[in-house]
């Protein structure tokens, strides 16, 4: 989308923004939209790094009482599927096709 922008383009983009903002709140925020984007890089980068290694320790900042709370959670989801299952004799209370 911005690669089709050439030089008269963005110059006239930079007159627009000189002209609403001026050439003192110009640099204020050019450095805060500096900032919101390497934010954004990092937290994705984050993101991406804690899905290729969910259970990594460098870098986590899920704690043992997280992983604890997490063994028991899934512990118990197992349980509730286990319940789920038919058994044997309630597939011969079923009625005939």
């Amino acid at each position: 989308m911005l690669g089709n922008i050439g030089p008269v383009g963005i110059l006239l983009i930079v007159i627009i923004a000189l002209i609403l903002f001026g050439p003192n709140k110009l640099p204020e925020l050019g450095r805060a939209f500096g900032r919101t984007l390497r934010e954004f890089k990092e937290g994705t980068k984050e993101l991406l790094k804690d899905d290729d290694n969910p259970e990594a320790e460098k870098g986590s900042r899920t704690t043992a009482a997280d992983r604890q709370q997490r063994t028991e959670v899934e512990g118990q989801f197992t349980e509730v599927r286990a319940e789920d299952k038919p058994s044997d004799s309630a597939k011969d209370k079923r009625l005939p096709d």
